[in-house]
């Protein structure tokens, strides 16, 4: 680690490179014998320090937020369109 730059097992910075962190976690700690909070930390460092990847979970992130904000506006709609046809049945 002299380089500033925390190493990972290939296994785990492949795996980042698909876009999943939690997998890269697993195996840092199967590798490591890490804690998961240790294993997390280095791998949040590694991306940190690598912009391509730094960027892809930036964009996977804002993904899953208006995914998420699609849904609780479908289900917002839905709760509406049920209120309003219990009130025309009364």
């Amino acid at each position: 680690m002299g380089t500033g730059k925390p190493t990972l097992p290939i296994a785990a910075i492949a795996v980042l490179q698909e876009g999943n962190k939690i997998e890269a976690i697993k195996l840092v700690r199967e590798t490591s014998g890490l804690g998961l909070k240790e294993a997390k930390d280095l791998v949040e460092v590694y991306i940190a320090s690598q912009p391509a990847l730094q960027t892809r979970f930036a964009a996977s992130n804002e993904q899953t937020k208006r995914g998420c904000l699609l849904a609780l506006g479908f289900v917002v709609a839905l709760v509406a369109a049920i209120f309003a046809f219990r009130l025309n049945r009364s």
